[in-house]
């Protein structure tokens, strides 16, 4: 299989790929072995000639690779352009930026929707049960191939800052910086019960079949629609509900004393279901939330959250949102207690906003300026040249 030139940029949209396993199988924390694997990736800016100045950005329970690219599918800008491009927060005439969708994930890179090459049949239900660490070692073999031995900085949001803390854990020698985003070092119960209704959704849908639904040439859409209506409430705040909707009808002037989408916040989420279907597999979601569910750093080190950063040597930015309640403030106080513990080189900042969860997608001043005068400070140290 031809291996994508990783500074090539003939097909932004496609991607590119690569098959890893020759040095190795991929050992799962289920004791599984993946003897080969698949990573889907994208690149954006110029790597330097001593490779220091790359950033890993990582990716949120349905995000993919396509960061600051047009999406193949939907036809949108990336989900994190705001952010990445010349001049922006993660300026590309500055950082090289790698973007991969995650092991489990359902562009490209190895998941329960690729064959599995034993059987000639998509992997399904017997795709082995991914963790946290598991992604983190998929990326961790994707820059051995890069040729990239430390990362100027490895961020992202939600699931993405588990990354990046974990990251920072695993291979505190390969991470210079790490900026966990409106996340934690572990899932909270109500975090798993939401996820469990998205996955109740989607095995409860009749075209699930078990999981077998590419077997029956049909896709669980109701369920995987409920899934991510359920989920996006939990991304945005009360306020930004209001704000947007309030009890405004849709197209109509009263009730229609029916179960039709009466009112316009009935009709976005809807939308939001019936558009996600169209992009993301189902198997995917169930494996990726169980993932997130499992996450836990302390666990992973004797109950000690402090452990999990021993002696570290990366430098932090831990930044939380006030309206986010999925991942509230005092998920990213827990973290920065624990680097405390351990005298890490550490900064934290709470964003005011009433934007919630989704506010790290968001264009926020705020965030923005925090992200800019922290990279640049660790720039400084790092002694990567200004563009």
């Amino acid at each position: 299989m031809a291996i994508a030139d990783p500074m090539d940029r003939s097909s932004s949209n496609a991607g590119q790929y690569v098959e890893l396993g020759d040095e190795g199988a991929l050992r799962l924390d289920s004791g599984t072995e993946l003897p080969r694997f698949g990573v889907a990736y994208q690149t954006y800016g110029t790597l330097n000639a001593d490779k220091s100045n790359a950033v890993l950005v990582c990716h949120a329970l349905t995000g993919d690779q396509h960061a600051a690219n047009t999406h193949p599918i939907t036809g949108k800008l990336g989900w994190w352009e705001v952010m990445i491009g010349p001049g922006r927060p993660l300026d590309t005439d500055r950082y090289f930026i790698i973007s991969s969708n995650v092991l489990g994930g359902c562009m490209g890179s190895t998941g329960p929707k690729e064959i599995n090459p034993e059987t000639g049949e998509p992997w399904a239900l017997s795709f082995p049960v991914i963790t946290i660490g598991d992604m983190v070692r998929a990326q961790a073999r994707l820059l051995d191939h890069l040729g990239i031995d430390q990362l100027f900085c490895v961020i992202g949001g939600s699931m993405g800052g588990m990354q990046a803390l974990q990251w920072a854990s695993a291979y505190p020698e390969r991470v210079f910086a790490s900026v966990p985003i409106a996340s934690a070092a572990r899932h909270s119960a109500q975090n798993i019960a939401f996820g469990e209704v998205g996955r109740q959704a989607i095995m409860a849908d009749r075209n699930w079949h078990g999981g077998e639904y590419h077997a029956h040439a049909t896709t669980p859409h109701a369920g995987l629609a409920v899934a991510r209506m359920a989920a996006h409430i939990t991304y945005l705040s009360e306020a930004a509900l209001h704000r947007k909707f309030g009890r405004k009808l849709q197209d109509r002037d009263s009730i229609t004393f029916g179960f039709d989408a009466d009112f316009q916040v009935e009709s976005y989420l809807r939308h939001q279901g019936s558009t996600f279907v169209d992009r993301f597999d189902a198997n995917s979601y169930l494996f990726i939330t169980r993932a997130m569910d499992y996450f836990d750093m302390a666990v992973e080190h004797d109950g000690s959250l402090p452990a999990a950063f021993h002696k570290t040597p990366v430098r932090f930015c831990v930044i939380s949102f006030t309206s986010d309640w999925l991942f509230p403030t005092a998920d990213s106080r827990e973290v920065v207690k624990a680097l405390n513990a351990e005298a890490a080189n550490v900064s934290f900042v709470e964003v005011e906003t009433d934007k919630g969860h989704d506010a790290f997608l968001l264009d926020e001043p705020e965030f923005h300026k925090t992200l800019v005068g922290f990279l640049n400070g660790a720039a400084d140290k790092r002694g990567l040249k200004k563009p």
